[in-house]
C-alpha cells in the first residue's frame, strides 16, 4: 500500500467511472463502498479485495467523510495525485450540482406551497435518520471494547457525545478529542508506558483556537464552517451537525430551523457525499457563490488526508495511539448522531410533523428500509398535507 499501480488506469475511464458513481451513489457511505467495490474489485478488478478493505478500514480511521476519503483513495491507488483530485472531483461534483440546484427551489424566499410541504414532511424525517446511522454503528464499536471498564467509559463516552449534541453543540468537537485523548491516556497506562496524545489532537486544537479569529462574520465564518466539517468530524456528516445548526440558524442565522431541516434531507436525498449538505448552508448564506465556497472547503481536508497520507496507511492502521483515541472518540460520535435527533426534532413547527415523525420511525427502524425511501415518502406525505389545506 505504499505506491500506485504500476500499469495506470488512464485518466478519462477514472473521470468517466468516477463520475458515474457521483450520479448513482444515491443511500450514503454503504451504498458509496458496495459501488466503489464492484467497480474496482468486481467489475475491473483494479484493485485485489485485501487493499480495498484495508483502505476501508483507514479511512474510517480519519475525520471526515469516509466513503469519500476511499473513492479519492482508490482513484489515488490507479493513477497517484492525478488520479485522486480527478476521481475525487467527478465522484463530488455531480451531487453538488444537484444539490444547489434544489437549494434554489426548496429555501427560495416564498416557494410554491407544494414545494413547502415537501419541505416540512422531508424535515420531519430527519431526526430518525440520526437516530437510525447511531444505532448502526453502535454493534462494531461497541466490540472494539472487551473489559467491564472498558465498557463502563464506553458508555460514557456514548453519553458525553450524546449531551454535547444536544446542549453544546459548538463544543462538541471539543468533547470528541477530550473521550479520545482520555481512552488513549488510560490504555497508554495500562500498557506501562508513558501516556502520549495521539496525533489527532495537536490537529484539532489549533484550527480550534484559530476558530476565535474566523467566526467573525461573512465568508471567513463559512469557511471555518465548512472546515470543521470536512476536517473535525469524527463519525462521518451527522456529528456536525449539531455544531452546522448552531451557527447556521443561532449564530450567523443565516437560515430558519426548518429551512436547516431542508438542508440534512437535501444531503440525504442526493447522489454522492451525504456532507453536501453544508453546500446548502453555504447557498443560504450567500447564494451560489457561499454554496461552492463551502463545498470546496469541506472536501480539501479529504484530498489532503489521502494525499498526504495514503502511502502511510498501513503504518496508521497500526498505530497503537491512534487506535486507542478512535476507542474514546468513536462512541463518543456514536452519541453525538443520536444526540443531534433532540435539537433537530426541536425544530419542527407543526403537529402532523410530530406525527410524521412518529411514522418514519416505524418505517425506517421498526421495517428497516433504507433512508432515501424514507425521505421521499414524507416528503410526498408532505406534499398531500399542503394538498388537503394543513399549515405549511
Amino acid at each position: 500500500m505504499t505506491e500506485p499501480k504500476a500499469e495506470p488506469v488512464p485518466l478519462r475511464v477514472i473521470a468517466a467511472q468516477w463520475t458515474r458513481l457521483g450520479c448513482i451513489g444515491f443511500g450514503g457511505p454503504p451504498a458509496h463502498i458496495a459501488l466503489l467495490r464492484k467497480l474496482v474489485i468486481d467489475d475491473r478488478g483494479w484493485l485485489d479485495p485485501r487493499e480495498f478493505e484495508d483502505g476501508v478500514a483507514a479511512v474510517n480511521l480519519l475525520p471526515g467523510p469516509a466513503s469519500t476519503q476511499l473513492t479519492i483513495y482508490c482513484a489515488w491507488r490507479l493513477r497517484g495525485a492525478a488520479g485522486a483530485l480527478i476521481g475525487g472531483a467527478c465522484f463530488i461534483l455531480p451531487g453538488l450540482a444537484v444539490i444547489l440546484t434544489l437549494a434554489t427551489v426548496f429555501l427560495a424566499e416564498h416557494p410554491p406551497g407544494w414545494v413547502a410541504g415537501a419541505a416540512l414532511g422531508a424535515g420531519s424525517a430527519v431526526p430518525v435518520v440520526a437516530v437510525a446511522a447511531a444505532l448502526g454503528l453502535i454493534p462494531p464499536s461497541w466490540r472494539r471494547v472487551q473489559t467491564t471498564a472498558a465498557r463502563a467509559r464506553w458508555i460514557g463516552y456514548l453519553l458525553a457525545g450524546g449531551a454535547a449534541a444536544a446542549l453544546v453543540g459548538p463544543f462538541l468537537v471539543l468533547v470528541l478529542v477530550g473521550c479520545g485523548l482520555i481512552e488513549a491516556a488510560v490504555r497508554a497506562r495500562h500498557r506501562r508506558t508513558p501516556p502520549a496524545a495521539p496525533r489527532p489532537a495537536g490537529f484539532l486544537l489549533s484550527p480550534l483556537a484559530a476558530g476565535t479569529v474566523l467566526a467573525t462574520g461573512g465568508l471567513a465564518s463559512l469557511a471555518w464552517l465548512a472546515f470543521k466539517v470536512g476536517a473535525l468530524s469524527f463519525g462521518g456528516g451527522f456529528v456536525i451537525i449539531p455544531l452546522m445548526q448552531h451557527d447556521a440558524v443561532q449564530t450567523y442565522h443565516w437560515m430558519s430551523a426548518g429551512q436547516f431541516l431542508t438542508a440534512v434531507a437535501l444531503g440525504q436525498v442526493t447522489p454522492g457525499p451525504v456532507v453536501q449538505t453544508v453546500a446548502v448552508v453555504g447557498y443560504a448564506a450567500a447564494g451560489n457563490g457561499g454554496g461552492l465556497l463551502a463545498s470546496l472547503v469541506a472536501f480539501t481536508p479529504s484530498f489532503a488526508f489521502v494525499l498526504g497520507l495514503g502511502r502511510h496507511f498501513d503504518r496508521l492502521r497500526r498505530s497503537a495511539a491512534v487506535q486507542d483515541f478512535l476507542t474514546g472518540a468513536g462512541p463518543a460520535a456514536i452519541g453525538a448522531i443520536a444526540g443531534a435527533a433532540i435539537p433537530l426534532a426541536g425544530s419542527l413547527a407543526h403537529l402532523w410533523q410530530v406525527a410524521l415523525l412518529a411514522l418514519a420511525g416505524v418505517w425506517l427502524i421498526g421495517l428497516r428500509r433504507d433512508v432515501v425511501t424514507t425521505i421521499l415518502v414524507a416528503a410526498a406525505a408532505g406534499v398531500l398535507v399542503y394538498l388537503a389545506g394543513g399549515p405549511v
